[in-house]
């Protein structure tokens, strides 16, 4: 029901959206959402009739919006969080910047949320950018696991969100096909006599560690080989550990053949640690790596590795989440890897 005459705005002073909310007997937010807010999400703030009269008062008294409120609004709506595990990371860095780029041109700004890998760093960076009102949230450190808290607190507060590169069944992501990638990796070696295989397998609560690894061990168990569980190792990204892990396997009698890392900084840790023993990957062992990194094909012994379109990757993740945040329908886009063969794990055939 409308209101009485007196509640009518003064028409010698600018009309508000609450005067005309007082006038019309509607809520401030009702007048709001049919004025300012998104065209296709008005037939949800209320009925038919009311939008109508809203607009039709808007009109009469020559409503115009805040302008310096809508333009914070806008500023506010403009911003993209992106979660990332490690800064120092060369593969999360280098979506990143595509990432970054895309956005712009997309007419957003975008800042990076350095999370460590881990949850409760993960959880207080979105919480954070909750507050800022930003328009999305790209997140590159997606944890595998029964409960996710991120992804949940991003549903509950209908945040637009987009993961990129680790992937969760049922999530909207811009990632790559990392089982088909262990498996080109798998395939290699195999087709190079490789019969004894150690897997470097990184973070287990990594999807992109966890899926290279299963596709490759499931290559193996096609040709009728089961890998020794034991020659799995896991642990974090980094070329230390590499090194660790490398010097613990190689260290075995008998010690592995070749060797797949699920990153190429867990290879160059490895091929230190060959290195240090005296042993030349591609002549005593065959070493292939994953990500296909600037560095992978400089290195001493040119590294045998799996590349992945990392810019497309942060492009995709970009336009994913624009069409989040229109509401638009939206599908996740897997990319394909490919496997660039180099001097480390050029060994002679042999199946002994």
């Amino acid at each position: 029901m409308l209101g009485s005459l007196s509640d009518m705005p003064n028409q010698s002073r600018p009309a508000t959206l609450k005067s005309m909310a007082t006038a019309l007997g509607v809520h401030v937010s009702t007048v709001s959402r049919v004025l300012n807010g998104d065209p296709a999400g008005v037939e949800r703030a209320a009925s038919t009739e009311v939008v109508a009269r809203i607009r039709a008062l808007a009109k009469e008294l020559d409503y115009r919006p805040n302008t310096q409120a809508s333009n914070l609004k806008l500023r506010k709506s403009q911003e993209i969080c992106v979660l990332m595990p490690r800064l120092t990371d060369l593969v999360m860095a280098t979506i990143y910047d595509s990432i970054d780029s895309a956005a712009e041109q997309a007419g957003y700004l975008t800042f990076v949320a350095n999370t460590d890998d881990q949850q409760a760093r993960q959880m207080a960076r979105a919480e954070h950018a909750l507050r800022r009102s930003v328009a999305g949230l790209i997140v590159g450190d997606s944890h595998v696991g029964e409960t996710q808290p991120l992804l949940d607190l991003l549903q509950r507060k209908h945040m637009p969100y987009v993961l990129v590169s680790r992937q969760i069944g049922g999530h909207l992501t811009a990632g790559s096909d990392d089982e088909m990638g262990g498996w080109l990796a798998a395939e290699h070696l195999y087709q190079q006599g490789c019969r004894d295989v150690a897997i470097l397998a990184g973070e287990r609560h990594a999807s992109t560690g966890a899926d290279r690894t299963r596709g490759f061990i499931r290559y193996y168990r096609e040709q009728g080989i089961t890998l020794r569980p034991e020659w799995t190792l896991n642990g974090p990204f980094d070329s230390l550990t590499g090194h660790k892990q490398g010097e613990y396997l190689l260290g075995l009698n008998p010690a592995p053949q070749a060797f797949f890392a699920v990153n190429d900084f867990l290879a160059i840790g490895l091929m230190g640690a060959a290195r240090d023993k005296g042993l030349a990957p591609g002549k005593d062992i065959a070493v292939v790596g994953f990500n296909d990194t600037p560095l992978a094909k400089e290195l001493f012994v040119p590294l045998t590795s799996v590349r992945l379109p990392l810019a497309q990757m942060g492009l995709h993740a970009v336009q994913l989440l624009h069409k989040r945040i229109l509401g638009e329908p939206a599908e996740s886009i897997i990319l394909a890897p490919q496997l660039q063969v180099r001097a480390s794990s050029s060994l002679l055939r042999r199946t002994d």
